[in-house]
């Protein structure tokens, strides 16, 4: 950790600097490319299966929560600015990241743990969504548990790092706890629109068109 801070600090710096669109878009899909390898390595999922979903469902969702938030929130007449782009694309890269671990991990693994259940539901005439949704339920409580636990004594047992930094940079309290708040809102929508993109878009790889699970887990 103290190396990789220490590595993107300097170079941070440079593309601050330079502060190029293409420069900075290009670091935004190396981040999807690491966040996509890193689930494909804490879920044991087979890449075929993870690797084209979580990569489409971290630069899509990151894409259309970040610009929203850059170009209707702040109202930015240049959204590409690095110091602007980079944190943001870096802050829902980062919450993505987790709530795609733990729910593309508990659905698969809940779905092969369950076999006979789930053949059960399809046997008696349930759709495949059908047969998925109390493993998709239970995989999204699980990723979203800790998020919600930390929303409810936000402000008041432990106070939020962006709030703090705010301060800490001269700014007055109401206005870090507006970007504390914009900050919550916008990385758990990002973090919901990843894992329905990537439940999505994995599971046309995961099953056959009969619904049969294929064998998704690496030995």
């Amino acid at each position: 950790m103290i190396v990789q801070l220490f590595l993107i600090s300097i170079y941070l710096r440079y593309l601050f600097e330079w502060d190029n669109p293409w420069l900075n878009s290009l670091w935004v899909v190396i981040m999807a490319v690491i966040a996509t390898h890193t689930v494909g390595e804490r879920t044991r999922l087979r890449w075929r299966v993870v690797a084209m979903p979580a990569f489409l469902s971290f630069v899509i969702s990151a894409l259309l929560i970040g610009f929203f938030f850059l170009c209707f929130v702040l109202q930015l007449d240049h959204p590409f600015t690095a110091r602007y782009f980079i944190p943001i694309m870096g802050i829902l890269m980062g919450n993505m990241l987790g709530v795609n671990v733990l729910t593309l991990s508990t659905f698969y693994s809940g779905v092969q743990r369950e076999q006979a259940t789930y053949y059960y539901l399809l046997g008696n005439g349930a759709t495949r969504f059908e047969a998925w949704l109390p493993f998709m339920r239970e995989a999204v409580i699980k990723s979203f548990t800790p998020c919600i636990a930390n929303m409810a004594v936000m402000g008041i047992v432990a106070l939020p790092g962006t709030m703090i930094g705010q301060i800490l940079g001269g700014s007055a309290p109401d206005v870090a706890v507006k970007y504390q708040m914009m900050i919550v809102v916008i990385t758990m929508s990002a973090s919901m629109l990843s894992l329905i993109l990537a439940l999505w878009l994995s599971t046309r790889q995961a099953f056959d068109s009969y619904g049969r699970l294929h064998e998704v887990m690496k030995p």
